[in-house]
């Protein structure tokens, strides 16, 4: 399916609206100012490249969703693991669906994003592994280590890397698509006394944002 950009180099596609998620929204939503550094970003990229934008914003609707969804096949692929084990896996790959003010999900405040790097049509480009696959190869410094077994990705990671983390992002290190600004996983590790966004509460309708506040 061809999708046009919104900008130059610029592509959405809001892939849980795509899989039918319900809740999901057929747009995608940042906070302003990480959206003027994404911006920033896409400056730095090369000419030849794209970005392509996966999600950004997303209720709790679906955050519960996406949690319970691979808490159970994290449980059904390791049917020996203890709860324990089963919970800590799980949270490699999604937050716990929070809205509290101390530890609200990084998705649920509008200033994470994930995204790939795409071809100047806005075709994903190999960065070794599929957008939210829950396996050791999503490590975003997976193929420093094992370089050999995929250049491109290798490359390619770097690139994403690089220009995200130049603009003011940072990157969560079990997913080399995420990446983080403004919220309490950006504050951490920027060593910033305060996060600058809360949880966002969302009302939707058939897969439109209609109504929402901050807490």
């Amino acid at each position: 399916m061809e999708i046009k950009p919104i900008v130059n180099k610029l592509y959405l596609k809001p892939q849980y609206f795509f899989e039918g998620i319900p809740n999901s929204l057929n747009k995608i939503y940042l906070r302003q100012e990480a959206a003027s550094k994404l911006i920033k970003a896409l400056q730095l990229i090369p000419e030849t490249m794209s970005f392509i934008l996966y999600d950004g914003f997303r209720p709790l609707q679906v955050q519960s969703f996406l949690y319970n969804d691979i808490k159970n096949k994290i449980r059904l692929k390791f049917p020996q693991w203890t709860i324990e084990q089963i919970e800590y896996e799980t949270l490699k790959y999604v937050a716990f669906p929070s809205i509290e003010n101390s530890s609200p999900s990084p998705h649920l405040t509008g200033g994470a994003i994930d995204l790939t790097l795409g071809d100047e049509r806005g075709y994903p480009l190999d960065l070794g592994t599929a957008f939210d696959a829950t396996e050791e190869k999503s490590a975003t410094a997976y193929f420093e280590k094992h370089r050999s077994e995929n250049e491109a990705a290798h490359i390619n990671r770097r690139i994403l890397f690089h220009c995200m983390t130049q603009a003011g992002f940072q990157n969560y290190e079990a997913e080399w698509w995420h990446y983080d600004y403004g919220n309490r996983a950006w504050a951490r590790k920027s060593n910033k006394d305060q996060c600058l966004y809360g949880p966002i509460i969302a009302t939707i309708e058939q897969n439109e944002l209609k109504e929402y506040k901050f807490r």
